[in-house]
């Protein structure tokens, strides 16, 4: 990732925080007097969405997208729950269900098209889960130099990933406060619950995740 390195020196429940956020030659050159090429090249669609939700916790997903020809792209969406809403102009699907809509919303499917070909994400299925009385208390030091070495001053805060799996940390939640040192993570079912950390800079550059820890909820 381009951009100012951040950082290292940060720990967390024993976890260390270390990141990165952080000519030719001079014959004649020939124009060539062909046609361009009318073959289409698709846009391409990336992005791993989050897969649970909480009720009242706001859900915002985006995919990644290019298309090698610049195109005009539009997206479409199949098996869309229905408290979500979802922008045919930039793909992202987002919402905040209410308690009612606890369930799994099953075979959902984001595509991006250029007009000629279209390209899809992998379905996948989206959980709303009950709320829980489980917790976690997470606390660290804050980072103070960049990886690089040099002093770091445009801190804006953090953000904390946890999950069910080692693999799969698809809960996020950001803190846009540089001066705090610990957070509380609730609504945690019972289960074993892993978590990492990053640093993001004013200019919304995230340095890698911190090591994962586990804890045992429940």
């Amino acid at each position: 990732m381009q951009g100012r390195r951040l950082l290292s020196g940060m720990t967390c429940i024993s976890m260390i925080l270390a990141g990165c956020l952080g000519g030719g030659g001079g014959g004649k050159a020939e124009l060539g007097g062909g046609r361009r090429s009318d073959v289409n090249r698709p846009p391409v669609i990336s992005g791993s969405p989050a897969t649970l939700t909480l009720p009242d916790l706001g859900y915002s997903f985006r995919p990644k997208t290019s298309d090698a020809d610049g195109d005009r792209l539009s997206f479409s969406i199949t098996n869309k729950p229905e408290w979500a809403y979802f922008d045919p102009q930039t793909g992202r699907l987002y919402g905040t269900p209410h308690a009612g809509y606890v369930g799994i919303y099953q075979r959902i499917e984001i595509s991006v098209s250029d007009g000629k070909a279209r390209d899809s994400l992998p379905a996948f299925d989206l959980e709303v889960s009950q709320t829980t009385d489980g917790s976690v208390t997470l606390s660290w030091l804050p980072p103070t130099e960049n990886a690089d070495g040099n002093p770091l001053t445009d801190l804006k805060g953090y953000r904390i990933y946890c999950g069910t799996s080692r693999d799969r940390l698809n809960r996020v939640k950001v803190i846009n406060n540089p001066g705090i040192t610990s957070y509380v993570v609730e609504n945690l079912s019972p289960a074993t619950w892993y978590f990492a950390m990053s640093s993001v800079s004013k200019r919304g550059k995230e340095s890698a995740r911190s090591e994962v820890v586990s804890k045992e909820v429940g």
